[in-house]
């Protein structure tokens, strides 16, 4: 079993500008094929849900992974097969969709807190309030209908916009990692060739239509103006407290081993453990065994 460290290697460095193209989509860590990955794969799991116990029992910090990404980069199929070994009880999984009326008309931050982990938990955000600065910084327009004070046409939103929204996530980030939040932010990095592949996948295989939208392709002719985003995004919201993972996605093989490795190499860095039992707990225990121990 090869042990891989894939923290470094994966990270946004904080404070570092960064594009998109600066990162492979097909890296593989030097691992020769999917059963070596499986094999790595199913050995982070079990370590995770060991320590996902000791995060439960412990009821000191909680979990918040982030997962971002272009159409058919695996997002999906990734939380699956990550979390699949761990406790159903101590997960908690969200997918934002499309901002409600009510949800619009409270600031953009509104409807995440709701849907924070508490302690003990691991939250999955499947998409998540980066979506502000993703799928609205290539379509403005869509900030009419936050009713913004200052924003009369999305047209002219300038550069100091998007740098004040990165500030607000930055300070809210802060705010969750000082109240012992732990969060990790994936970018999964799926080639505009690959992604391809996957959409006439999805559009040949009856069992995989279900899967595909019309948004999908009319998005991909936005590719350009996203990858943009993302490297902005990436070079202002990675920081020490919250940094962000531009996972290789061609190869879902090597992205799910390589989240799983990230995971439990942060849950490992915790000093988690069980709680510790009172003089009279045990006392408690040991009167409880003998009454047990006399039952006929």
């Amino acid at each position: 079993m090869i042990r891989l460290d894939l923290d470094q290697k994966l990270l946004v460095s904080p404070g570092a500008t960064v594009k998109v193209s600066d990162f492979s989509t097909e890296y593989s860590a030097g691992l020769a094929d999917k059963q070596q990955a499986a094999e790595e794969l199913a050995s982070n799991i079990e370590m995770m849900r060991m320590l996902q116990d000791k995060l439960y029992a412990h009821n000191r910090y909680s979990v918040l992974i982030l997962f971002q990404a272009m159409d058919a980069a695996g997002k999906d199929g990734t939380i699956k097969n990550v979390m699949s070994g761990v406790n159903p009880q101590g997960t908690q999984v969200v997918s934002f969709k499309t901002p409600s009326a009510e949800e619009l008309d409270h600031d953009y931050m509104w409807r995440i807190y709701k849907r924070l982990p508490e302690r003990g938990m691991i939250g999955i955000f499947n998409r998540s309030y980066y979506e502000e600065a993703l799928v609205v910084r290539v379509h403005p327009e869509f900030l009419l209908k936050q009713q913004l004070p200052d924003v009369q046409d999305p047209m002219h939103v300038d550069e100091a916009f998007w740098q004040t929204r990165f500030r607000q996530i930055n300070s809210f980030e802060r705010h969750l990692h000082e109240n012992g939040t732990v969060i990790l932010k994936f970018f999964l990095n799926v080639s505009k060739e690959e992604q391809k592949k996957r959409f006439m996948r999805r559009i040949e295989d009856p069992s995989r239509n279900w899967k595909f939208s019309k948004s999908d392709v009319e998005e991909r002719q936005h590719w350009d103006k996203y990858m943009h985003a993302y490297s902005e995004l990436l070079s202002n919201t990675s920081t020490d407290y919250a940094p962000w993972y531009v996972i290789p996605a061609d190869k879902k093989w090597f992205m799910r081993m390589a989240v799983s490795n990230i995971i439990m190499n942060k849950l490992n860095e915790l000093p988690l453990h069980y709680p510790k039992m009172s003089q009279e707990d045990l006392d408690r225990l040991e009167d409880a065994r003998k009454r047990l121990e006399k039952e006929k």
